[in-house]
């Protein structure tokens, strides 16, 4: 059964962004050392990443490719990231939420969708079956939990306290009941692993 999947990573003190993210610093001020797990190590804006993670970082990201058969993620993420320079990164069907989906690139790489629930529909259908994952930023995360839409929440945190930027839970008012699922950790990250309980 296909199930809706959520993950981000977070600084210690709670940012998935440091301040003045955007196109050519994704991730924001110093925000590199958020994704330093990803890459296997350091790397900067002006020095592309070009390694790759090791360890418990490489086994959650295999297990969690194996399980994944379409992404969603926004619009701010997709610009922030440069558009993929119109590839997809992930291989696989990529719905992003907008609220000018009559933008629709000319690639056919990804599909823009008003509305997180109609991107989550979609990707559950081009799934094949397997699992979707909700891949963000924090607000189109925060969208999809409030409409009750994420099945299992992985918060994924770097040892780094960025100070400034954006929380995964800035304006989100409503209370979520999580199950501890569990936890890797790494040098680089600690994966906590969350079922979404039904409210």
């Amino acid at each position: 059964m296909t199930k809706v999947l959520a993950a981000i990573t977070t600084s210690v003190d709670g940012y998935v962004a440091g301040p003045d993210d955007g196109p050519g610093k994704g991730l924001g001020e110093g925000g590199e050392r958020l994704h330093y797990w990803v890459f296997g190590g350091p790397w900067t804006y002006d020095d592309e990443p070009r390694g790759e993670p090791t360890g418990e970082d490489a086994a959650w990201l295999s297990e969690a490719f194996s399980r994944i058969g379409a992404v969603v993620g926004g619009r701010w993420t997709y610009e922030a990231a440069g558009r993929w320079g119109d590839q997809n990164p992930w291989g696989l069907p990529f719905f992003i939420v907008t609220h000018r989906p009559e933008e629709q690139p000319k690639s056919d790489a990804f599909t823009f969708v008003s509305g997180v629930e109609a991107a989550v529909e979609g990707a559950r259908e081009a799934a094949g079956g397997k699992d979707v994952h909700v891949m963000g930023g924090a607000d189109i995360i925060r969208q999809a939990l409030a409409a009750g839409l994420v099945d299992e929440l992985t918060v994924i945190i770097a040892p780094v306290v960025l100070g400034g930027g954006k929380r995964l839970f800035d304006g989100f008012s409503q209370s979520l009941a999580l199950e501890h699922l569990g936890v890797r950790q790494s040098p680089l990250a600690t994966f906590i692993d969350y079922r979404v309980m039904a409210s």
